[in-house]
């Protein structure tokens, strides 16, 4: 029997724009991608034809998913960090478990901080709502896919080929004009569409299994990617390719199937929405917005420091502009970061860059090897410190319109709305991070979580924390023990046997177990 509350599905993949053939039309190049899976979920519930990520790279963005706040707000902003948020932030699996369901995650938490272990019933590969005890309780469940990571984009030929065993090959992919037609990318752009479509094989393979065990109806499936596309001017820059995302969710009976939604929304929405969805309180605190009651016309995104590459972009969009303001416009928009530049388009990319300095520098020859728009990605300084683009009109971001003046009334407007956002939210990125480091981890060590604090009264085991912030949990697995589980501690407990009890606060280390014997009767 099905149970009351909706179960709820994500299915995520990694570095893909809106690729999917159900976006022909509306995203330039998706009638190219074959993915019939996800083409008959977005026939059968809501697409999204206008959704953007916080951030252009996973870390952030998925912070900002999964706690439903901006990530210049809370400090999870840097690509590879351990922030400290507030204390009133946490992980949404947390709210679900707290009110009953079973939650699981398929090993992926790249959120930015540690994540405590009461938060997840199963986290690993392994983990399936299918490992409940209680087949009626209902269960959040996460799954993330890495088959279309940038990183597969440049596996040797065998083991592409092993990789995507169900993909439907590509003959020929067209380049788009941002990047340069050459083999290097007329490669890359047809394993980037193989991938996507060995990944909605993937994604098929988890819509089947809720029909076998009779709870498509009475489950809200998402499906969403990270940022964009793991190639130049896509993942890490602060672009449409880099915020521009697929979005489809699926409830049965309650939204109608074959719809479409044209307003701007956020990945961050997803946190809100879902609590709203399953009739659970949404937090104040969250920045996101419920996506079905959205009162803002504009979506925030924020690109900051990517591994050794400091830089410092904002942008917002609206249903048909894109400003973008750079606090560092000397700084090029392709600096050097060791994991990136070690894959071969951003090799090629400045391999011809080289090669048109060298003509013109060595041979008084106008450069001619790439186009402006390609040149603009590479630039070895020098940008605009502020964009404009007519993004419905011009897709690719070729025409910057920032200062020109018949769109002197957009600027000023987007840029408002852009500072008031900045200025509610919160924006930690134009502050120095070792000085947050030096809040975050005073004298360089991170706090601890303060003990557990137990009173019993009438039987029961009440358990609090001093630490602000923090959540409870307790096992009745020692910690010999092989696999320990923790529950989430939300009431006072009665316990027959012993039980060991542990806080955790995001950004600190976790207190130590601390045994607590059964209450005297």
């Amino acid at each position: 029997m099905p149970t009351s509350r909706p179960n709820v599905v994500w299915i995520s993949t990694h570095d893909i724009n809106p690729h999917l053939g159900c976006y022909a039309g509306i995203w330039p190049g998706a009638e190219q991608a074959s993915t019939p899976r996800l083409d008959g979920l977005a026939a059968e519930g809501m697409l999204f034809e206008r959704a953007f990520s916080a951030a252009p790279v996973c870390g952030p963005s998925r912070s900002a998913i999964i706690t439903g706040c901006f990530p210049p707000a809370i400090g999870t902003m840097h690509m590879r960090t351990r922030a400290t948020p507030p204390p009133s932030v946490r992980l949404l699996p947390e709210y679900f478990r707290s009110a009953g369901y079973w939650t699981g995650n398929t090993a992926f938490t790249d959120f930015q901080v540690d994540v405590p272990e009461p938060v997840y019933d199963e986290l690993g590969d392994h983990a399936h709502w299918r490992l409940r005890d209680d087949p009626d309780q209902p269960f959040f469940m996460a799954f993330h896919s890495l088959i279309t990571h940038e990183s597969q984009l440049y596996l040797d030929d065998d083991e592409f080929a092993r990789k995507t065993p169900d993909a439907q090959r590509v003959e020929k992919a067209e380049v788009p004009p941002y990047h340069p037609d050459t083999e290097v990318y007329r490669t890359s752009w047809r394993r980037y569409l193989e991938l996507i479509s060995q990944m909605d094989h993937w994604a098929g393979g988890i819509l089947d299994q809720l029909e076998e065990d009779g709870l498509a109806d009475n489950t809200i499936v998402v499906f969403w990617s990270d940022h964009g596309l793991g190639m130049p001017r896509g993942k890490r820059w602060a672009t449409e390719l880099g915020f521009r995302e697929p979005l489809i969710v699926r409830w049965p009976g309650k939204i109608a199937a074959g719809t479409t939604y044209a307003e701007p929304v956020a990945l961050m929405d997803l946190a809100p929405t879902m609590l709203s969805m399953c009739g659970l309180e949404v937090p104040d605190h969250m920045h996101g917005e419920v996506l079905f009651e959205r009162r803002s016309e504009y979506v925030v995104s924020a690109r900051d420091r990517m591994g050794e590459a400091e830089d410092t972009s904002r942008s917002i969009r609206d249903r048909r502009f894109r400003y973008t303001r750079h606090l560092h416009p000397d700084r090029s928009p392709m600096g050097h970061t060791e994991y990136p530049d070690n894959l071969w388009t951003w090799k090629e990319l400045r391999r011809l860059f080289a090669q048109e300095a060298q003509q013109q520098l060595a041979f008084g020859e106008p450069p001619s090897i790439l186009t402006d728009l390609q040149r603009s990605i590479v630039a070895a300084s020098k940008r605009a410190p502020e964009e404009l683009y007519d993004v419905e009109a011009d897709p690719h971001e070729e025409h910057n319109l920032a200062g020109l003046p018949e769109y002197a009334d957009v600027q000023q407007r987007l840029a408002a709305a852009l500072d008031d956002w900045l200025a509610k939210t919160g924006d930690l990125g134009q502050r120095p991070e070792q000085d947050l480091l030096a809040e975050w981890r005073p004298n360089g060590h991170c706090p601890h979580t303060a003990e557990p604090e137990f009173e019993t009264r009438d039987g029961l085991v009440a358990i609090t924390c001093p630490t602000d912030g923090s959540l409870i949990g307790w096992t009745t697995d020692p910690p010999t023990a092989e696999r320990r589980r923790w529950q989430l501690y939300t009431a006072p407990l009665t316990s027959p046997t012993p039980i060991w009890v542990k806080t955790w606060r995001l950004g600190f280390q976790p207190s130590a177990d601390i045994p607590v014997a059964p209450p005297a009767r």
